[in-house]
């Protein structure tokens, strides 16, 4: 007899699926019931979820559901910044909502207070969605990613979905996509027609915190070495210091991964990486202290910022940005190098300029992503 396949172990968690009744025949749903077949969680429940029932009761412990959703709202979205600070422009993909990682600071937490991983399983909708926007100037560029209500490849292994969603943005050259996550899995690659097209994306942080702040995830050494993998392939990769933490150590911590991190990569196989300070609104620090007890960043020095955020105090901030930006520019990082959410005072401060010195952060970071 054989024995059965273990999930990823970020994955081991889940133990019941629901699918929207008018999903339970599509192909999302067909894929998971084929990859869950001769594994571990192949004769988990199946839960068919009818059209006038509008959410799902989930509370097992540390147990996690995984839903198949027919999603009825839009799936290409603006990122929800704030104009008191410099915005990327990044474009959202809306494939599905919440985490089956635990990480203290993720602000997901305040988000989805619940066990239930939803996956837009109505993909013909998203695309025909995506094929409109993309497709009605090809002469617009889009710089778009899946990462901001999960991570673009925790479920991957279940479901697929970067690896569909490559292979459908094959046909648009207007549209960069990054795929940034804190697990390993590569499979997407092999549905990417251009390698100049698809930007691999990283989570980057302090030892200190990879081991005491994010569980279920990959290691910083594991993330590099597919880094690596993708850089050797002719992708470009993105890696994002976000949140940077306060702690006892930093410096330390810190240099020891801006140094380990050209030891897999180079420079020019860095489209961009983004550095930002830990902040939250007010409603996530209650929620940290009850999920992450031993965590103690949050009893740091904060003040409210102008987006109602609590941010590190800016003198602190900045002395960890010109540490690490200093560090960078010693590997050879220039442009590629950008602050998330931070003041114009900030950035010259730190940089010796602002965003509007070269036209903008999002024009900025629309050339890197094309490479011009």
């Amino acid at each position: 007899m054989t024995k059965p396949v273990e999930l990823p172990h970020h994955l081991r968690k889940i133990a019941h699926v629901f699918v929207d009744e008018s999903m339970q025949d599509s192909l999302m749903a067909n894929r998971v019931r084929e990859r869950l077949a001769g594994t571990t969680h192949e004769n988990i429940p199946w839960t068919v979820v009818p059209p006038e029932q509008d959410r799902i009761e989930f509370d097992k412990g540390d147990d996690q559901a995984l839903y198949l959703k027919e999603y009825k709202g839009k799936f290409l979205r603006f990122c929800p910044g704030t104009r008191a600070y410099h915005c990327c422009g990044y474009r959202i993909i809306h494939i599905g909502e919440n985490c089956p990682m635990r990480c203290s600071y993720c602000i997901l937490q305040a988000y989805f207070q619940d066990r239930v991983l939803k996956i837009w399983a109505n993909q013909n909708d998203l695309f025909s969605e995506l094929a409109n926007g993309f497709g009605a100037d090809p002469n617009t560029r889009y710089r778009v990613g899946t990462g901001e209500f999960t991570d673009s490849l925790a479920l991957e292994h279940l479901t697929g979905y970067s690896h569909d969603l490559v292979g459908f943005l094959n046909d648009f050259d207007n549209v960069v996509l990054e795929l940034k996550s804190k697990v390993v899995d590569l499979t997407w690659m092999n549905a990417a027609k251009r390698t100049d097209r698809v930007l691999p994306a990283w989570s980057m942080n302090a030892p200190f915190v990879n081991e005491h702040e994010e569980f279920d995830v990959s290691t910083l050494r594991e993330r590099l070495e597919a880094a690596r993998t993708c850089a050797e392939a002719g992708f470009r990769v993105c890696l994002h210091f976000d949140p940077i933490i306060h702690y006892p150590g930093w410096k330390e911590g810190y240099a020891e991964t801006i140094d380990m991190i050209f030891d897999y990569v180079k420079p020019e196989q860095i489209a961009y990486m983004s550095l930002g300070s830990f902040r939250c609104m007010p409603q996530l620090n209650p929620i940290i202290a009850d999920n992450f007890p031993d965590t103690s960043y949050i009893y740091n020095e904060f003040v409210p910022g102008l987006d109602g955020k609590a941010r590190l105090l800016r003198p602190l901030r900045v002395e960890q940005f010109k540490f690490m930006v200093d560090r960078l520019r010693s590997h050879g990082m220039d442009k590629q190098l950008y602050f998330c959410m931070e003041s114009t005072e900030v950035w010259n401060e730190v940089f010796g300029y602002a965003p509007k010195d070269f036209g903008g952060l999002g024009k900025r970071l629309m050339e890197q992503a094309f490479n011009d």
